[in-house]
């Protein structure tokens, strides 16, 4: 006798049907069974899905159709991984199917029953990890903060000091579970795709290869495929990934840990927009999992729920404020900060003469220098003098940077680029020059600067530049992060990408070219993240005890009295995170408020703004009755793209609970709006709970 399912499948974005689709099997299957079933003219892969607490209609079973084919060689995907779909779907707007199909990896979604079963004949058995190197000893701040990790439940935000040994901590942690319970598995998070390989190599060091799989959008299909599948029969005891492989299907997951849990790179920036960060806590609390946010700059909303207990805080927090082999004599220790005020310099420079020397006595001693930019390219703009043209991308309202290696004008937005013109486009004058810098234009400047220095050997001084340019090609990053690490490479001139989490340990200067803009941003976010970015760089630099006494973080700014710069110079990350969250909460913004944003995409500014305030007008008696602020559509910073117009309009409410509420009734709101007169025109519509960008 057949039956109806509730099954998930993925759905269009923004089509109403959010939930589950009913269709007929002959044999009972559990929830979260993988199912084959067809959708309109083709055939889609589903997961069986728990019944609803509100018993919904029963469907018409003469109307529906049978599933085509049940993956029953593989074991039902868990009722606490269903329960974490249904939650992020519910907090981020989105429909289930969606977020569900999206977090199983896409080679899946072709195969049958026959061709599942040879790939998991295929697939190892289990691995009995042992430890593999012998483990460092710990300080007496690991000891501690392993016997408290040990004893409390947590979850637990390890603030430890760049070189402070926070990797050691999360090793001794896996290692420690793993031999207490042979079934345990462990899913160990990091921000960005360059950072992943260093970390597997640390922990296939520790635990063999057999154990430890990668999760990452890196990763081909065959390969995404095979991780997951071993995560999913446990053969596979620790996993390595970006933010996707917080949904990852570990069926005895016991420990998670997100290695720099401030990193924006953790919230997803299209479809659900998700925090795997935040998703990290609650499935910790789902599945009785210990959490540990590690961090040296701890994002504010985290640092905020670590306060005492006493306060309302809900995290542990634990500190190691020393770096391994921390000595008297300065080995070991944290930079010294050098701030170098740039209005009593020479007119021009883009490297200061003190900063340029230093540079020069560390290459002349064998020591390796970073210098860092947040900005690719040669130069953000062309420009004429003559008739003030400039680079502007015709599909956007941005400039296209100039790429001086390739002579091409690129736009960082949609991707159009040409040829750099010959002469003027506006008035035909020849004299067109680059405004501005970017790292390929700190290369080329630092190369003609050091032309005369010579290394220890008496060769010449090797620059290498690490950023999204350079490392477009399979295995270039690698390639290049190989040569610094060997000692090739005598300076390294990059962007972020070199700013955070590497261990390069012949690097003893650091030196942040020009990091003011973000001082003065409209983004209340922004002294955050600048904050924490150079924190990072700065912990890039002397991380060997052994090869200087004392290393330098140099800083090239116009306001080297900024209260920033004060407490950079002295490390003081609880000063800047006082003074930061006492301004927040006087102006009622995130930690202490919550916001949504909703973006319009149209081909007319007006069409995009008329959307959202008929949304807005339609929401504003609910959203008074919750205590919900509702603020006009304004258009986004870079407002158009790729011919795209784009607007964005604010909610903001103090309490959590009424934002939510507030998000979920709406919903049918913005979907009947935009099958009206207002929505005529309008590309498309995101909600985005928790942005980190407005």
């Amino acid at each position: 006798m057949s039956h109806s399912l509730p099954i998930l499948v993925q759905t269009p974005a923004h089509s109403q049907v959010a939930g589950t689709l009913s269709w007929l099997s002959e044999q009972t299957l559990a929830p979260g069974t993988l199912v084959r079933v067809p959708l309109g003219k083709r055939e889609t892969l589903g997961i069986v899905w728990p019944a609803a607490k509100q018993p919904a209609p029963v469907p018409d079973s003469a109307r529906l159709r049978p599933i085509t084919d049940a993956l029953t060689a593989l074991a039902p995907l868990t009722p606490a991984w269903c329960q974490l779909v249904d939650f992020a779907a519910s907090y981020y707007q989105r429909a289930a199917g969606e977020v569900a199909l999206a977090a199983l990896p896409p080679q899946l979604r072709e195969l049958g029953s026959e061709q599942l079963a040879r790939r998991l004949k295929r697939q190892a058995t289990p691995a009995r990890p042992a430890a593999r190197e012998t483990p460092p000893e710990p300080t007496a701040e690991q000891m501690t903060v392993l016997t408290r990790i040990e004893a409390e439940a947590g979850p637990f935000l390890l603030f430890g000091a760049t070189g402070s040994g926070k990797t050691e901590v999360y090793l001794r942690c896996v290692q420690a579970l793993l031999e207490r319970d042979p079934q345990a598995q462990a899913l160990v998070m990091v921000p960005e795709i360059n950072l992943t390989p260093q970390l597997e190599q640390r922990f296939a060091m520790r635990f063999g290869t057999e154990a430890v799989v990668s999760l990452h959008s890196g990763m081909t299909n065959p390969q995404r495929l095979k991780s997951w599948l071993a995560a999913h029969s446990g053969a596979a005891r620790i996993v390595l990934g970006t933010r996707m492989a917080v949904f990852a299907s570990m069926p005895a997951l016991r420990l998670i840990i997100v290695d720099e849990e401030h990193d924006p790179s953790y919230k997803q920036q299209e479809g659900a927009r998700y925090s795997a960060r935040d998703l990290a806590v609650y499935r910790g609390r789902l599945e009785h999992a210990k959490v540990i946010l590690g961090s040296a700059t701890p994002s504010l909303e985290s640092w905020h729920h670590s306060r005492p207990a006493a306060e309302g805080g809900r995290y542990v927090r634990l500190e190691m404020p020393s770096r391994v082999g921390d000595g008297h004599d300065g080995a070991g220790a944290l930079p010294w900060v050098r701030r170098v005020d740039m209005n009593h310099q020479p007119k021009g420079a883009v490297f200061s003469p003190p900063l340029l020397q230093a540079i020069t006595e560390r290459i002349a001693r064998g020591e390796q220098c970073m210098v860092f930019l947040n900005r690719r390219g040669y130069a953000p703009v062309l420009h004429c003098n003559d008739c003030d043209w400039k680079s502007e991308c015709p599909h956007c309202s941005a400039y296209r940077v100039f790429h001086k290696i390739d002579r091409t004008l690129r736009c960082h937005h949609c991707g159009y680029s040409e040829r750099v013109p010959r002469a003027c486009p506006g008035c035909g004058s020849p004299d067109i020059r680059p405004m501005g810098r970017g790292t390929e234009k700190l290369e080329e400047h630092l190369a003609e600067l050091l032309a005369d220095v010579r290394r220890p050997d008496g060769s010449a001084v090797r620059i290498v530049r690490i950023d999204a340019d350079t490392t477009k090609l399979k295995g270039e990053l690698e390639t290049q992060l190989a040569q610094v690490h060997s000692g090739e490479v005598d300076v390294l001139v990059g962007t972020q990408m070199i700013a955070k989490g590497h261990d390069f340990r012949r690097i003893t200067l650091v030196a942040a070219a020009n990091p003011d803009s973000a001082l003065f941003s409209s983004d209340f976010r922004a002294p955050e993240r600048l904050f924490s970015l150079l924190m990072q760089a700065a912990g890039r630099a002397g991380r060997d005890a052994g090869i200087s006494a004392q290393s330098e973080m140099w800083v090239q700014t116009q306001h080297p009295t900024h209260p920033l710069y004060d407490n950079l110079k002295k490390h003081d990350y609880p000063g800047f995170a006082a003074q930061q969250l006492k301004e927040r909460e006087q102006a009622g913004l995130p930690p202490f408020s919550f916001q949504a944003l909703v973006r319009a995409e149209a081909r007319t500014q007006e069409t995009a703004q008329a959307f959202l305030n008929a949304a807005s007008a339609l929401g504003t008696e609910a959203a008074a009755g919750l205590n919900v602020t509702l603020y006009p559509a304004v258009p986004m910073s870079v407002q158009r793209v790729a011919n795209v117009e784009r607007a964005q309009m604010l909610i903001e409410s103090p309490s959590r609970a009424a934002l939510q509420r507030f998000l979920a009734g709406w919903h049918d709101t913005l979907h009947a709006v935009r099958q009206g007169p207002e929505g005529k025109g309008l590309i498309r519509w995101a909600v985005d709970v928790d942005p980190l960008a407005i």
